[in-house]
Formats: C-alpha cells, sequence, structure tokens
C-alpha cells in the first residue's frame, strides 16, 4: 500500500482563491475591505520569514496588509497600546502577534489584549472557551486547516477513532475540540501516555503535533489510516516531520507531507479567519467552507 498525498500546498491554493473571491464580493457588494494587522517585535529571522509570507499573500487576495515592526527592546507597554489602537481601528479585522515575543513580554498578557473578536490567531482565552463550548469562536489557523484537508479527504467524519499526539493549547487541544465538533471518537495522547504506539495504533485518524523529529514510526499506524503530521523539525536532512514520512507512507491511506502539507494551510486559514472576522463586524452572512 501507497498512502495518498495530501498535498497541502494545492489545498491551500484553493482556500486562498475561494477567500480572493470573497474579499472581492466584499468590496464590489459592500464596500468594505478585510484588513489584517501583523506586529512583529523583535528580529527573530523565522519570524521575518513568516510575517513577509503573511503579508504576501494577504495583498495577493485583495486585503488591506498592515505591518507594525517594533525593536527587541521594546517595553511591553509600547505593545500593548499598539494593539489597543488596532482594536479601535475599523479598518482592521484582523489582529496577529507574532510569536515568539521578546523574554521581558508576558505573551498571555499580549495575546489577552487583542479583541476576542479579531483574534485571527483564535488565542484569546474568550476564543479557547468558546471553541470548547462548541460556540462560534475565532479557530486557531493550523487545526482549521488540519481539520478542511481532513473533510476534505473523508467527507463525514462522524465515529471514525481520532489520535492527537500532543496536548499544546496552539494545536493538540484545539484539533480534539474540532474533531469532537465533528463526532469522532477523540484520544488525546502525550508524552506521559502509556503504550503510546499502541494508542495510535487503534486510530482512523492520526494527528501528530509533538515537535520531535520521525517520532511516528510504521509500526504506530493502523493499515489504511489517515496521517496529519503537523510538526516541522529542522535537522541535518533538511525539513522533516514528526512522522517518519516514507515507511509510514508505506502503511497509512493518506499522508500530508512535509514540507507542503499543513504549513501552506496556516496562512491560508488565517487569511480565512480574517474573512470571517470582518464579515462577523459588520452582521454579514459568513462564507461558507472557510471555517469550522
Amino acid at each position: 500500500m501507497t498512502a495518498t498525498v495530501i498535498d497541502g500546498k494545492a489545498f491551500a491554493a484553493k482556500v486562498r482563491a475561494k477567500v480572493g473571491t470573497h474579499v472581492a464580493r466584499l468590496k464590489d457588494e459592500h464596500g468594505i475591505t478585510p484588513g489584517l494587522a501583523v506586529v512583529l517585535v523583535g528580529e527573530d529571522p523565522a519570524s521575518q520569514v513568516y510575517v513577509k509570507m503573511k503579508g504576501k499573500m494577504t495583498k495577493e487576495v485583495g486585503m488591506l496588509s498592515l505591518e507594525y515592526r517594533l525593536n527587541a527592546d521594546a517595553a511591553e507597554d509600547d505593545v500593548l497600546r499598539l494593539v489597543a489602537d488596532l482594536n479601535a481601528n475599523p479598518e482592521v479585522h484582523g489582529i496577529l502577534v507574532q510569536l515568539p515575543l521578546p523574554k521581558h513580554m508576558e505573551e498571555a498578557k499580549v495575546l489577552a489584549a487583542i479583541d476576542p473578536a479579531k483574534d485571527v490567531d483564535g488565542f484569546h482565552i474568550s476564543n479557547v472557551g468558546l471553541l470548547a463550548t462548541g460556540q462560534k469562536a475565532m479557530i486557531p489557523c493550523t487545526p482549521l486547516g488540519c481539520l478542511m484537508m481532513l473533510r476534505d479527504h473523508h467527507g463525514d467524519l462522524s465515529g471514525m477513532n481520532a489520535v492527537v499526539i500532543g496536548r499544546s493549547n496552539i494545536v493538540g487541544k484545539p484539533m480534539a475540540q474540532l474533531l469532537l465538533g465533528d463526532s469522532c471518537t477523540v484520544t488525546i495522547a502525550h508524552s506521559r501516555t502509556r503504550d503510546l504506539a499502541e494508542v495510535v495504533r487503534r486510530a482512523d485518524i492520526v494527528v501528530a503535533a509533538v515537535g520531535r523529529p520521525r517520532m511516528v514510526g510504521a509500526g504506530w499506524i493502523k493499515p489504511g489510516a489517515t496521517v496529519i503530521d503537523v510538526g516541522i523539525n529542522r535537522t541535518d536532512d533538511g525539513l522533516v516531520g514528526d512522522v517518519d514520512y516514507a515507511p509510514v507512507a508505506e502503511v497509512a491511506g493518506a499522508i500530508t507531507p512535509v514540507p507542503g502539507g499543513v504549513g501552506p494551510m496556516t496562512i491560508a486559514c488565517l487569511l480565512a479567519n480574517t474573512v470571517t472576522a470582518c464579515c462577523r463586524a459588520n452582521d454579514l452572512a459568513e462564507p461558507d467552507g472557510l471555517t469550522a
């Protein structure tokens, strides 16, 4: 058996095209341009690359892209004042503070300052609570992208056994909530899980989000299972995921590659969340297929 490759790059392009269509409709029918503001503090090389890519794709779909760069020694209060200004700016529908922040800043405090309605990263505690209780929320981009790809591949996920490896607030926990919302039977596994490989082997869907290169081997996978690899690890061999791709692809029914799998979907879902936030702010119908 050779797994079907779930091409996140191609799927993300389709999502961005759909976002662009909705942006054009908002402009033409309502005179509204969705706006995304990105705040970057410091000069972390990876963060600079991400911010540049986000700005480029925001403009490509026709949205307003605003970037704010602060020095690494900026005061936390400077960031909080900027966030407050963006909260009050009607042209800004989405706010993203690029992480990590410098060590002298409290990330939780800065994220909590963002208006939950503009929290397109889905990290604000209000959105976390809304998602956990099955209410309308801004959903973290990476889990949302994973769900979109799973729905596209399988259609109805109801009744499937899903194992999420990893319990982070950014991926693991919200991923589990989304799968529950689609009526999967969900297990969250982690470093303290007993007989981890055996737990994973029972799953129809495996989402690996632990940050350990090639941790998930072929012996962990149920034949025909769908494997979503969220991990991005830099090694001497280049970028690899949390899944040992080549041997797992011989067992799984479908698998996402690294790179080119989940990664492109994260930015696509950031754009989708910004359009959703814009529609909600203006009491307009939300676009189909761009949220959970």
